[in-house]
């Protein structure tokens, strides 16, 4: 197998993008991934998008960004999983360099939220869940995570102050990230007391609606070495999980089995573990999700990820830094772009250009992806070679 190497990203800033349109958005962003590389052709792309059919009404993505970003007859694949279909798209794109069926491949990946109503958006995001046996009763994605938040703070004590705190955090690095939505700063007494979405979560426990886009250019370590790319940031690890859609068929709802299973392969395709990770990315879609996300990646104990945050563990100075874009919380969630945006914020951090959110001595991060309640999962490594 092909060592691959991240050689170009690309960031829009994130936000209410009224103006732009989905096309117009991922060209944008692939054209900065592109410029960056520094590279003048793409052999092949992959689009990770949840569902641009029921947002913007736009389906056969990959023909309309390769038409529009001027690649055209290159295979261009969109690829849809859930909230993960970001990183599940990087995984498709790393798989082809890997295999050298290509050299040169684009991943990029894009939503646009904001063209629908609240209601329209519900809706969509609710395709992700088990429509049978938990949107038709009723059930949302706020509801879904409030009852493993609920279910975690009975089961290990986890408080509400410790909860609030991811958020808190995530905005102090997102106010550092100018490509993040809101960049404003939290308390931990704002987030508990703003409006309550689905008990104990409130709006501010909650990721926004956003629109966004997000690339990177990927291609085999020894051409990145012939470029004169520096530093190399390879690919050291990569793995894929599913677990049961609806979340009352799991035997613990606090545990992120999916996320524990793909992180196990990544870990051991990169020769490494979890004490070897320097910064982490993880799909913080609620306060929660950041605590159940970093206990089943073995960073700390089961149960321990409340404690770990509200110690200030996971801070930007902390042990093991998690989320220091600002997160899905801070930076946004455009579904289908945040898994990519992932891989741009790792990279950049090992290539030392994260500017005030900068980890000191950063040599190998993780990003980890989820869709819905984290039936599908996809965790990656990168280091630099």
């Amino acid at each position: 197998m092909v060592d691959v190497a991240v050689i170009g990203v690309g960031m829009i800033e994130w936000g209410e993008l009224w103006q732009k349109s989905l096309r117009d958005i991922f060209v944008e962003a692939a054209l900065k991934a592109i410029d960056d590389a520094g590279v003048d052709r793409v052999d092949s792309m992959y689009v990770g998008c949840m569902s641009s059919g029921l947002f913007v009404g736009q389906e056969h993505l990959g023909g309309v960004m390769a038409d529009y970003l001027g690649v055209v007859p290159i295979p261009s694949t969109r690829v849809e999983s859930a909230c993960a279909s970001g990183g599940v798209a990087f995984r498709q794109g790393l798989m082809e360099v890997a295999s050298g069926m290509s050299e040169i491949v684009l991943v990029g990946g894009v939503e646009k939220m904001t063209d629908v109503d609240g209601g329209g958006a519900t809706y969509a995001l609710a395709t992700a869940a088990d429509q049978e046996y938990e949107v038709y009763n009723g059930v949302t994605f706020p509801g879904l995570y409030a009852m493993m938040a609920r279910a975690h703070m009975d089961k290990y004590g986890t408080t509400r102050d410790q909860l609030a705190q991811v958020s808190v955090k995530n905005h102090e690095n997102g106010s550092k990230n100018p490509y993040a939505q809101y960049k404003m700063k939290l308390t931990v007494d704002q987030v508990k007391n703003a409006v309550m979405v689905a008990d104990p979560l409130t709006i501010l426990d909650c990721s926004p609606i956003t629109d966004g886009a997000a690339a990177v250019v990927i291609c085999p370590v020894e051409m990145a070495r012939k470029m004169g790319k520096q530093p190399i940031v390879r690919v050291a690890g990569s793995g894929q999980a599913s677990d049961t859609i609806a979340l009352h068929q799991r035997k613990d709802i606090t545990y992120l089995s999916a996320t524990e299973v793909a992180a196990k392969k990544a870990y051991e395709m990169a020769g490494v573990g979890p004490s070897d990770i320097d910064l982490v990315e993880v799909h913080d879609c609620f306060t929660i999700a950041e605590i159940c996300a970093i206990e089943a990646l073995g960073l700390v104990e089961k149960g321990k990820g409340g404690p770990a945050t509200a110690k200030g563990e996971t801070a930007l100075d902390g042990r093991i830094p998690v989320n220091t874009s600002g997160g899905l919380k801070s930076k946004g969630h455009p579904v289908g772009a945040t898994g990519v945006a992932q891989i741009v914020e790792v990279t950049e951090q090992l290539r030392g250009e994260s500017g005030p959110r900068q980890v000191k001595g950063a040599k190998r991060g993780l990003a980890q992806n989820m869709g819905g309640t984290c039936a599908s999962a996809a965790v990656h490594i990168l280091e630099v070679a």
